[in-house]
């Protein structure tokens, strides 16, 4: 079986490679390390990738046979907000924030997983809510670049004054304050 063990660490737009391949996935599954699924061509793989790496749509693999995959964001179904004011959708961000969902941040709009009570929730405070079929890119989060957990699929989510737990099974990490230069 075919082997995705390494990510460059440049883009698509950005590399010279030929991309002989693609690897068609949703947000969910994007985000798990070992996977056994199907490039684009039908073809089973395995992905291998280092402990809490998240795929991006565009990202490049390196094959075990030297082909390079590119990663595709699949569409799938989301809550697209948006509100009047730029006040209302950063409302809208901080209470999404506060209950530590990924959060797509776009250009006047907001972007997370389809969920009923956010959806009612986010009506209350006056946004305007719609399921679109996208690709979803929720945001890394503010220390994920030096920090990154994973449990049962799901990235680490941060937590209020810096800690990070992993969801569903209440392991803090409490960050001390060299990792933050804003204190």
């Amino acid at each position: 079986m075919l082997e995705l063990q390494t990510k460059l660490k440049v883009k698509r737009n950005a590399h010279a490679a030929e991309v002989r391949d693609q690897l068609r996935l949703p947000f969910d599954a994007r985000q798990k390390t070992r996977l056994r699924t199907h490039l684009v061509s039908g073809e089973e793989v395995a992905v291998m990738l280092p402990r809490g790496d998240i795929l991006r749509g565009g990202d490049l693999l390196t094959a075990s046979d030297g082909r390079i995959v590119e990663v595709i964001a699949e569409p799938e179904r989301v809550l697209h907000i948006t509100c009047a004011t730029t006040q209302a959708l950063m409302r809208a961000a901080y209470h999404l924030g506060n209950r530590h969902v990924a959060v797509e941040v776009g250009n006047a709009y907001l972007r997370i997983a389809v969920d009923h009570v956010l959806e009612d929730m986010l009506t209350g405070l006056g946004a305007a809510v719609t399921i679109i079929e996208a690709p979803f890119e929720p945001e890394s989060g503010a220390y994920s670049g030096s920090h990154t957990h994973e449990s049962a699929g799901q990235g680490g989510r941060i937590h209020q004054y810096g800690e990070v737990t992993d969801a569903g099974i209440g392991h803090t990490h409490p960050h001390s304050s060299h990792h933050h230069p804003h204190r």
